[in-house]
């Protein structure tokens, strides 16, 4: 089994994560712009803003994750590059997988790069402690963009997916959002970010193979 139909989708995906100049900029504008706005109408108690701060932040990376999501696989698809790759024998699920990852890496890691910084707007204490949740952030966009591609799979063959593709896959961000958010928490202890970690590996075992499914579909 050949890796190029892999490195290749890989390769396209990394260029179509930046066309049109905009690259990660759209998602991480609406990141920004929800982390400024929110609190201003929240108001300005400090206790309000801690206490809501975990919940909102992920709540929007998730909805950020999905700004890009709409053509992940609906070029392919009209381009014919779906039907190559089907023909060529290659395992789709890996390919799915590594357009994926690509888009991840363009648009997603600037999101949890992002997010430590954005937390200070919900009033959390200004500390080193704050880079200590990338790695959580890290896990948890990956999860939303790997069960996001699951949706763009499902949705592919359709113009203007953009709002099936969110009612499609916001079920599956939930346990993502809620073991983020109980992460960020002193109370929670140490099982929320075992259980995102584990959440992030079920998202990353199942989902290729179900965008894999839905693809096949979409080309038939």
């Amino acid at each position: 089994m050949s890796a190029a139909p892999v490195i290749a989708a890989f390769r396209q995906a990394l260029g179509e994560g930046w066309a049109g100049g905009a690259g990660p900029l759209l998602p991480l504008a609406f990141l920004i712009g929800g982390s400024i706005l929110i609190p201003l109408g929240i108001g300005t108690e400090t206790q309000t803003l801690r206490a809501l701060g975990p919940g909102l932040i992920w709540s929007l990376i998730a909805l950020a994750s999905l700004v890009t999501l709409e053509r992940l696989f609906q070029a392919d698809l009209e381009d014919g590059a779906l039907d190559l790759w089907i023909q060529s024998g290659a395992p789709l699920a890996m390919i799915a997988a590594a357009k994926t990852l690509a888009h991840w890496l363009v648009s997603g890691v600037p999101l949890a790069l992002a997010a430590p910084a954005l937390r200070l707007m919900f009033q959390a204490e200004a500390s080193a402690e704050l880079l200590k949740e990338v790695p959580l952030y890290l896990m948890g966009s990956l999860g939303f963009f790997v069960w996001g591609g699951v949706g763009a799979a499902l949705a592919a063959g359709i113009r203007r997916s953009g709002l099936l593709t969110s009612l499609l896959v916001l079920p599956l961000y939930a346990p993502t959002a809620i073991f983020g958010a109980l992460a960020l928490t002193s109370r929670a202890g140490d099982a929320a970010p075992l259980f995102l970690g584990a959440n992030m590996l079920f998202a990353l075992a199942v989902a290729p193979f179900a965008m894999a499914a839905a693809l096949r579909l979409a080309a038939d």
